[in-house]
């Protein structure tokens, strides 16, 4: 059996009952011979010794807590624990111990609980309940330690929290501690304070109803404020009863819900300041206290929505302009509070949750909010749009579109959460970048609606470009009217950093309108001003937005970069950074470097042309003599066009015949091909391969050449069958006597770019003719005799029919002979 080693912490349980932590190591498991048996060893991290060697006992009970934990009893008073890091090395440990033991895995306890020596100490155990000792003063010591040994057990938990259902007692505990705190008895409150502590960790939702109900809860805060680790007891009572106050911004007539908002605030303030921080063993052990929250949060929720006169006195105060600022800003943290515990709703309730606030007029009302003067109340009322944004984007979208039939392009809802965006003080802009999100939420096509009607997307983008674009770009077109930013501020960068985002967002995923957007406004030329900025990261934004134009290949978009030579600033950019090696750096040479491989020829040639002199010393990356390559293979093609039609040629035969007889024809070929260069003569010498490279025949141009000739052989042969009274074939051909043949074909001048000559090339200095530049391209079959048959290649009748007396006059291109 393999050793597998898993991180953990090594736990003892003490006298006091609480867990001493012995150190972290790795576990494994193997066979130790001292011991006679399958072991769980830990070795510390710290320095390799050995913190713990257990022996797994098959009679030994196992339990394994909240996924990471496994716990047992070596001895009487000796409990071990293991708390891992990981569920995976719980796991795989909890299944070696099962294996010994020859148990199921998927138990979390491998034996029963209840051993020898505890059923000694327990008698009663055994029974259905469990006998608690009588609710006295002098007996609160021994109820306490009841309470702590039953803990670890989830069957003494079980038998205990029925006990204290059964028998009403935490209310007679209640009552002792009234006893207590009259006779100053600071030993009973602190056994009251362990009492009350484990009885929470009980996790029992029938016993919190009763510690939570209105008669009792406060004494249970009264309890846990006497904590025996402090000097001094707590006054949480206090607190809750003169410090906290409640206030009904407007008045709830049901008292039952009133009831509900008080237990839930107090019972939250249980679980925040009062209870200690859980330890590793106890953070499960209070999941019924958290329920317990959840769900009166939900009542809340559903009682309030269904008060119809309360929400609609609330919409009504919010939006009256009589209402006074204090009224005001209570309404709307009261509103933010109502919409962050819909979030603990299930998805169908939360559906109905913000359709009664749509339909009660929450957009309206928070329009009117966000113009007003008064920042805590629009932090608020920003809060409240965000949960109305990430809830349902096309609920807002619907209600902008309409307002703008009605209203001016200032007051819409958006330009209001723009200009608060443009506007906000803060030196962090935590606003604005919390806004920011929202308008990209907003214009992301990916969550609009597409219905057979109408198209969400559609009306929305034209609405968002004719109406509020030009809001957001404000701030961006102001600062950018000279060569350099007019404000160069930390904040306006961070300001600007944010609109050059969404406007990249924008680019990327919105269409035409972006484009016509950027170009009839000269965005771009703009955008690119900031590369002179002093702050690096305003720069890079600039710099990003080029590089998403430029990354959708849109010839649109190039000529507009073209024109406006807006490759400028980034060269400027790029020789001001120098030899620094850092991001702005390798971004520009990036986006050059994308240029040359996607080989977008516009701005290849638009480059090299302008700002070559600037660019050709850069030698520590080859991307700029790159770009400068593909610019002279460009013009080099222009300057030969027969190159590019060529390869047309080439394509257009390889790719157009008949896929059936390729494979057999290009085997017969090749074939033939090596007879040929067995038998053949080669009319050029091999010197001829030093010559001027100009004068060169491209390979692929001698390949077509040498296949033609097949074909012609292999036409022949399909002629001759033809004249025994087979169908005629497509192509025409002369015959005269003798046996030698050259095949003329018309081939560049030039080579392509870096494709070597041969030896034996046709078309090289030394072989029998010359191509004029003007010839047109041909393939013919000549004899000695003179007599020219142009090969007219089945599927292109039409084309060649049209031009076969004009090429019939025109003159013999090279000749590469092949004798047979």
């Amino acid at each position: 059996m393999t050793d597998t080693r898993r991180r953990v912490k090594v736990y003892t349980l003490n006298e006091d009952r609480q867990w001493d932590d012995r150190g972290t190591g790795h576990v494994s498991s193997g066979y130790v011979e001292r011991l006679k048996g399958m072991s769980l060893l830990v070795r510390a991290e710290s320095d390799g010794s050995l913190l713990l060697e257990s022996k797994i006992n098959p009679n030994t009970a196992y339990q394994k807590q909240q996924d990471t934990l496994i716990v047992w009893s070596e001895a009487e008073n000796y409990d071990l624990a293991l708390s891992f890091q990981e569920k995976a090395g719980c796991d795989e440990i909890w299944e070696k111990i099962c294996q010994v033991q020859g148990k199921d895995p998927s138990v979390d306890i491998t034996q029963d609980l209840v051993d020898e020596s505890e059923e000694e100490r327990f008698d009663d155990m055994s029974s259905p309940g469990l006998e608690l000792p009588s609710c006295e003063l002098s007996r609160l010591e021994e109820i306490a330690e009841l309470v702590a040994s039953s803990l670890p057990s989830p069957l003494r938990r079980e038998k205990l929290a029925l006990a204290l259902e059964n028998e009403g007692y935490i209310k007679k505990l209640l009552e002792l501690f009234h006893v207590c705190e009259d006779l100053e008895n600071i030993e009973g409150l602190h056994h009251l304070y362990e009492i009350i502590k484990g009885i929470f960790l009980l996790n029992r939702t029938a016993l919190f109803e009763v510690m939570f109900s209105e008669e009792c809860i406060m004494d249970v805060i009264g309890c846990l404020e006497y904590d025996p680790a402090l000097s001094q007891p707590r006054k949480h009572r206090e607190f809750l009863t003169k410090t906290a106050k409640f206030k009904e911004v407007i008045p709830i007539s049901d008292p039952e819900l009133k009831q509900k908002i008080h237990q839930t605030y107090r019972v939250q303030y249980i679980q925040d300041m009062v209870l200690p921080t859980p330890s590793v063993f106890e953070e499960n052990m209070l999941s019924t206290l958290h329920s317990f929250i959840f769900f009166n949060k939900v009542e809340i929720v559903g009682m309030l929505q269904e008060d119809e006169k309360f929400l609609t006195d609330l919409f009504a105060q919010l939006t009256d302009e009589a209402t006074d600022e204090e009224k005001r800003q209570e309404l709307v943290n009261f509103l933010k509070e109502f919409c962050a515990f819909s979030q603990t709703l299930q998805p169908q309730n939360r559906d109905a949750f913000f359709k009664t606030l749509s339909n009660m007029g929450i957009l309206p009302a928070l329009e009117v909010i966000l113009g007003m003067d008064d920042t805590q109340v629009r932090s608020a009322a920003t809060d409240i749009f965000s949960y109305l944004v990430e809830y349902n984007p096309s609920m807002v979208r619907e209600f902008v579109m309409q307002e703008a039939q009605q209203n001016d392009d200032d007051i819409l809802l958006i330009n209001l959460i723009i200009e608060h965006m443009i506007c906000d003080t803060d030196p962090e802009l935590g606003g604005a970048v919390q806004l920011m999100g929202l308008l990209r939420t907003l214009v992301d096509p990916e969550n609009m609606l597409a219905t057979a009607n109408k198209t969400e997307k559609t009306e929305f983008l034209g609405f968002f470009y004719k109406h509020c674009m030009h809001v957001l770009t404000a701030p961006l077109l102001a600062n950018t009217t000279e060569d350099k930013p007019s404000k160069d501020d930390f904040q306006t960068a961070q300001l600007l950093a944010l609109v050059l985002e969404l406007l990249t967002f924008c680019v990327e995923h919105h269409t035409y309108h972006i484009k016509n957007y950027i170009i009839n406004k000269d965005i771009l030329r703009r955008v690119l001003v900031l590369m002179a900025s002093k702050h690096a990261f305003l720069a890079l934004c600039a710099l990003r937005f080029k590089r998403k134009i430029i990354g959708l290949k849109d010839e649109f978009y190039n000529r507009y970069i073209m024109k406006s030579f807006l490759f400028e600033p980034v060269v400027k950019a790029f020789l001001n950074n120098g030899s620094r090696y850092n991001l702005m750096n390798s971004a520009i040479i990036e986006m050059f470097e994308f240029i040359r491989v996607e080989d977008i020829k516009s701005l290849t040639a638009h480059v090299i042309e302008n700002y070559w002199k600037a660019l050709e010393d850069v030698d520590y990356v080859q991307t700029f003599k790159g770009l400068k390559l593909r610019f002279e293979q460009q013009r080099e093609r222009q300057d030969n066009p027969k190159l590019d039609s060529m390869r047309s040629i080439l394509r257009n035969h390889r790719y157009r015949r008949d896929a059936r007889t390729l494979e057999d024809e290009e085997e017969m070929w090749f074939n033939t091909d090596e007879d040929d260069m067995e038998d053949g003569e080669a009319v050029v010498s091999p010197s001829d391969k030093t010559k001027n490279d100009d004068d060169i025949m491209d390979p692929i141009s001698k390949f077509m050449e040498r296949k033609k000739l097949k074909e012609s052989e292999e036409k022949e042969v399909l002629l001759k069958t033809n004249l025994s009274g087979r169908q005629s074939p497509s192509f025409k051909l002369s015959l005269s006597s003798g046996t030698k043949t050259t095949l003329s074909s018309q081939s560049p001048a030039t080579n392509l770019p870096g494709s070597p000559g041969s030896p034996g090339s046709p078309g090289s200095p030394g072989s029998p003719g010359s191509i004029p530049k003007n010839t047109s391209q041909t393939a013919a079959i000549t004899t000695k005799g003179g007599l020219v048959g142009l090969v007219d290649y089945p599927d292109d009748d039409e084309d060649d029919d049209e031009d076969e007396d004009k090429e019939d006059t025109l003159p013999l291109s090279k000749k590469a002979k092949f004798e047979s």
